[in-house]
């Protein structure tokens, strides 16, 4: 049976592009299912699910929005219908992969489609606007931007060529028989463990020692995306235990550093109730995006690295550690007797350890003690003289995780 790539386009501006796309799409043994997003024109090629099916589904039936046509009023009916068209495709597994194409407000409104996708489906986006910054398009989720260099505005010897790669890719995708899984053979959860580049090392020990324990280990980088997509994976019902290494985010979100992950974070496992290990890593600077080589007047009078040539880590003063400790205690005020919390008063991260550019042992302790303070009794508080990558403190924490996904007591608990 022939793999199903769904197409979504508004095929009123789109229409020559689309066919063609559908064409390559065949042309590679796979079947084309055409979603027109298009509201305002005729469609250049026939569609598989017209304008009308979508608008219906979006809740709103067409002859409605052609009342008094505009994008702003279309555009979030049209992706509300093209999502549950493609949900329901999905469901029934009459879909195995989803590419999109257009401009600005075409990027805008395929990726929101996108991004209500599970986790592993595999979505492409052939965009002009793929060369910049498309974190407002990609969000948490795994979209493939792929940037078309010239409108997509007529066939042409080269546009041709692109759409046939987007449909090669797309079409390889939507073959692959590789299955996103939560369990092994084993019947072990996956493990997700955040980490940042001042935690590299530890972080490496800690995958060593789950995976020879039998875990799988899902790592993200916690600079904001990282920690909040694991967190939407925990939803998802992909993850089964954290190993919150690094708590940067909760530092910038505060701070206005470049990790800022939201509200939310830190604050998902424990509502679900699955069993975490936290170290505070990294909370000790806040990460600023700034021109190269320069510190901005506010910081020159504190202690600070460069992480890189254009990412400032200036170190955080009592006061603001104490604010971090706080909403780390609040951020866990729904978490059950499987959060267990370890303090490293060695340091929270390389940049922190004695010899390191932002040692200071004063500020580390107003932070420890205002932690102790902040953290409900729910959760078990281990503090240990070790720093964040020393391996005793990596090993104890993670066999203190692997106790509790095992229903065990774990050796910190006496």
């Amino acid at each position: 049976m022939s793999a199903v790539v769904a197409v979504l386009a508004t095929l009123d501006t789109k229409g020559d592009e689309a066919g063609y796309l559908r064409e390559q799409i065949e042309s590679q043994g796979c079947r084309a299912v055409l979603i027109d997003m298009g509201v305002l024109g005729a469609a250049g090629c026939p569609p598989d699910v017209d304008r009308a099916a979508v608008a219906e589904a979006g809740g709103t039936p067409l002859e409605q929005l052609l009342q008094a046509p505009s994008r702003q009023a279309a555009g979030p009916v049209m992706v509300r219908g093209a999502t549950r068209v493609l949900q329901e495709l999905l469901a029934k597994g009459e879909v195995q992969a989803v590419i999109g194409m257009g401009g600005t407000q075409g990027t805008s409104s395929c990726t929101a489609v996108m991004r209500e996708l599970p986790y592993g489906f595999p979505k492409l986006m052939l965009s002009t606007v793929a060369s910049g910054d498309t974190s407002a398009f990609v969000g948490i989720k795994d979209i493939s931007m792929m940037f078309s260099v010239a409108d997509i505005l007529g066939l042409n010897p080269f546009l041709r060529k692109i759409l046939s790669n987007a449909a090669a890719a797309a079409c390889g995708m939507a073959r692959s028989q590789v299955v996103l899984e939560t369990r092994r053979d084993t019947g072990k959860p996956v493990v997700a463990m955040t980490n940042l580049g001042t935690l590299t090392e530890g972080a490496t020990r800690a995958l060593e020692r789950f995976e020879r324990a039998g875990y799988e280990v899902v790592v993200f980088h916690a600079i904001g995306a990282g920690g909040l997509a694991m967190e939407q994976m925990m939803r998802d019902g992909l993850i089964g235990a954290v190993f919150d290494y690094a708590l940067g985010e909760i530092t910038d979100e505060l701070l206005g550093g470049l990790r800022a992950a939201g509200p939310e974070r830190l604050t998902v496992a424990g509502s679900l109730g699955l069993p975490q290990v936290i170290c505070p890593g990294g909370v000790e600077h806040v990460g600023l995006l700034v021109e190269a080589d320069t510190v901005p007047p506010e910081y020159r009078g504190r202690k600070r690295v460069f992480h890189s040539p254009i990412v400032l880590a200036p170190r955080l003063d009592s006061k603001e550690l104490r604010r971090v400790a706080q909403a780390i205690g609040e951020r866990l005020a729904h978490s059950r007797d499987r959060t267990y919390v370890f303090v490293p008063r060695g340091g929270t991260s390389r940049y922190a350890i004695e010899g390191g550019p932002l040692h200071d042992p004063v500020a580390d302790r107003a932070f420890f003690d205002e932690l102790k303070t902040a953290l409900p009794s729910s959760v078990k508080l281990c503090v240990r003289d070790s720093h964040a990558e020393e391996p005793a403190f990596v090993d104890e924490a993670v066999d203190t995780l692997i106790a509790l996904i095992e229903g065990r007591t774990p050796a910190a608990a006496s």
